[in-house]
């Protein structure tokens, strides 16, 4: 492997190395398992290490600034590490006991008959960490799709737990590099990564959940066209959050100040999305996605208007009667009036490819919006293209 001039491998190299690895072990280890179903055993075995570590990385710096030098969290005992779980909760939104880490069920996970029923009750922990707090609904559910019980593991309990520990100790030997230095983007992009694949490999029904990278970057720089910040951004059919994280990428996090919102049909995607944002670091006090069908049902109607919408909704789904106006005009609604002139040709041409069959209807719609009608010649080239 080609090295730079420092002697270290390029981030690139390094990457692309990463991802082999992790392509190879998710192969490898789903056996007779459908790929598709097997995603949500690599992916939630990612987010458990991601959250573990990241949780351990933060209590160790906040005691370690206090004076203790070689405090490590994962080595102290579940009673004493009680005594700093309410002020934990409530800057990191949920809580592992050192016990219940990944680091530690992984390394003991070879000599544990229950391991099943162990990393059950660990997932169900770490959800009920966070009842009664702000960020209960942002943790609720989020283990659901990981049955550590299912037949699709094995026909024994014996043969189940094997491939949980081999799935953990899989996950457990991936190289993310320094936690401090890389891993926040090392394993978000891991996590994009393995959607990807799983998305191609899918066909159709992947593009259900997942909007390719270079899309989603796209669209997120053309809404931010002459900003450094904005307030706040939505996504009315967000699958995983692609979308809406590549706001982050393009601004910086911290560039979106209220955060990111989002709102999808599928339960399984809703919950890979609220992963996704955590897996990127986005702390559950600036993101705010629900699950439900935004047309009758939109959670987020009341909500102040957003400064910018990005979405890629399924196009091919038949709505019936005059739903795709209704689309349209609850877009219109939920962007802030000052954004609406400056961003709607920016938006709506991705939008009005589901006007086809309702031209005349679309075109009354944006001119009593009072939108350029630039707008619709520019729908007409996009139509054209997509």
């Amino acid at each position: 492997m080609a090295k730079m001039s420092n002697g270290k491998v390029s981030r690139e190299q390094e990457r692309a190395e990463l991802h082999r690895t992790i392509w190879k072990i998710a192969n490898d280890l789903r056996g007779s398992v459908d790929g598709w179903d097997f995603k949500q055993y690599v992916l939630g075995m990612l987010f458990y290490r991601f959250i573990s570590e990241n949780l351990t990385n933060y209590i160790n710096e906040e005691e370690r600034r206090t004076g203790i030098k070689d405090f490590d969290y994962a080595m102290l005992s579940d009673q004493k590490a009680e005594f700093g779980r309410d002020v934990t909760v409530k800057e990191k939104g949920f809580y592992i006991l050192p016990s219940e880490l990944f680091l530690n069920v992984a390394k003991n996970a070879r000599h544990d008959s229950d391991l099943n029923e162990t990393l059950a009750t660990v997932f169900s922990n770490i959800e009920n960490s966070a009842r009664g707090t702000e960020s209960e609904d942002d943790l609720k559910g989020l283990f659901d799709d990981i049955d550590v019980n299912s037949a699709k593991l094995g026909n024994t309990v014996e043969n189940r737990n094997q491939k949980l520990t081999r799935l953990l100790e899989a996950i457990g030997g991936l190289r993310f590099g320094d936690y401090a230095d890389n891993s926040i983007d090392a394993f978000g992009d891991a996590y994009e990564f393995l959607m990807t694949m799983y998305a191609s490999n899918a066909g159709k029904s992947g593009g259900e959940f997942f909007t390719p990278q270079e899309v989603s970057e796209l669209l997120a720089e053309i809404a931010t066209v002459g900003k450094k910040e904005v307030n706040k951004v939505y996504d009315p059919a967000c699958g995983s959050g692609s979308l809406l994280l590549k706001f982050a990428k393009v601004l910086g996090k911290d560039n979106v100040r209220r955060g990111f919102f989002g709102q999808e049909i599928n339960l399984t995607t809703y919950n890979l999305c609220r992963i996704n944002m955590f897996l990127h670091d986005i702390n559950y006090e600036k993101f705010d996605i629900e699950h439900g069908d935004t047309l009758t049902d939109p959670k987020h109607w009341d909500d102040e208007p957003f400064d910018a919408i990005v979405s890629n909704p399924p196009y091919s789904i038949k709505w019936g009667g005059v739903m795709p106006i209704r689309s349209l005009s609850m877009t219109l609604a939920f962007l802030r009036p000052e954004c609406l002139l400056q961003r709607a040709e920016q938006i709506l041409p991705s939008q009005c490819t589901c006007f086809r069959g309702f031209p005349r209807a679309a075109l009354r719609l944006l001119l009593s919006s009072r939108v350029y009608s630039t707008v619709v010649e520019r729908s007409r080239r996009y139509a054209s293209i997509w």
